[in-house]
């Protein structure tokens, strides 16, 4: 067994079972990970994948319990790797962040301007998408950080902290009738199409739950992942949008008016997600706290220390369970 082949493991199920999907993400063949994955099953005596005409579906039992050991030997070697940079350059490094469009476009340019005249020898890297996916390049080791609200799975070995708010606002062009109503209501907004973020935006989901609740079904003609491009369809007329108050940029939405709408729909929750078993580098942590300058550093290592308690507690648990059940 060699750590090569943990990461073949690790990368087949990240990519959705494909091995040539797998194969281009190592940069080897498709050939040599079914070789190597018969390896490791040969010398451990099981079978890591359930397999199908020659295709693999999924993770047997013991499969499931491989790839929870890999990844974590996957993301330690990571963590390894970060002290090691850190003791040998000191503030050089990279940071790669894991965030949404709505933070990287209007919430965080400030503080990376700010993180870069403190830093200059980090090179800081943005990758976008939504907050599942942020969560899951940290998960995998390829992000130290993500920063956006709430997530359409649980990441048992991350921790988030939360830190803030989303609010929500109604967007409109500025000759609006919608803008005249005294006083907003559900009833209201539901008069018109609707532009909202995609589901996977915790924005979607509580916007629709609120509507649900009141008893009403408005029509979604339109929904994005980036509040920028909903602005261009409501620009256009096609109807009102339900956004990020933190996505409303007066000086840049020329023509586009808004509304609070804050005492209608829940808000989201931000927070910043980590590996539990990350080994935070001193600009790592800097940097969380000019993104939220509520949380301190003891707080930030005190919420890490509990998270590894739990998941303990919990992998302990499982392990009673199943040699329960093996009796």
């Amino acid at each position: 067994m060699n750590l090569q082949q943990l990461r073949y493991v690790v990368e087949i199920v990240r990519n959705g079972n494909h091995l040539s999907a797998a194969a281009d993400a190592l940069n080897t063949s498709q050939p040599g990970v079914s070789r190597q994955i018969q390896h490791l099953e040969a010398e451990l005596g099981f079978d890591i994948f359930i397999r199908t005409r020659n295709r693999i579906i999924g993770l047997t039992d013991a499969g499931e319990r491989l790839f929870a050991i890999a990844q974590r030997v996957t993301t330690d070697l990571s963590a390894l790797k970060s002290l090691t940079e850190e003791v040998n350059s000191g503030d050089q490094g990279t940071l790669i962040v894991g965030t949404t469009h709505t933070q990287a476009r209007y919430v965080l340019p400030r503080i990376i301007e700010r993180f870069i005249k403190a830093y200059p020898g980090v090179s800081l890297m943005l990758k976008q998408g939504d907050p599942t996916f942020a969560c899951e390049l940290v998960e995998a080791g390829e992000a130290d950080i993500a920063i956006g609200t709430e997530t359409i799975r649980n990441f048992r070995r991350l921790v988030t902290i939360p830190f803030g708010h989303l609010t929500r606002s109604v967007v409109a062009r500025a000759d609006h009738p919608i803008l005249k109503v005294k006083t907003l209501t559900l009833e209201e907004i539901a008069e018109y199409p609707i532009i909202t973020y995609d589901r996977r935006y915790s924005g979607h989901w509580k916007a629709m739950k609120a509507f649900e609740n009141a008893g009403l079904s408005p029509k979604i003609v339109l929904s994005a992942t980036d509040a920028d491009v909903c602005k261009i369809y409501v620009e256009m007329g096609l109807g009102l949008a339900i956004l990020s108050t933190a996505a409303v940029d007066p000086q840049r939405d020329r023509g586009l008016a808004t509304r609070d709408a804050s005492h209608l729909f829940e808000p989201s929750v931000i927070g910043v997600s980590l590996r539990t078993n990350t080994y935070l580098r001193p600009f790592i942590l800097d940097f969380i706290q000019l993104v939220a300058p509520n949380l301190t550093k003891t707080a930030i290592r005190d919420a890490i220390a509990k998270a590894n308690l739990e998941q303990l507690e919990d992998d302990s648990g499982h392990e009673k369970s199943r040699s329960s059940r093996e009796r």
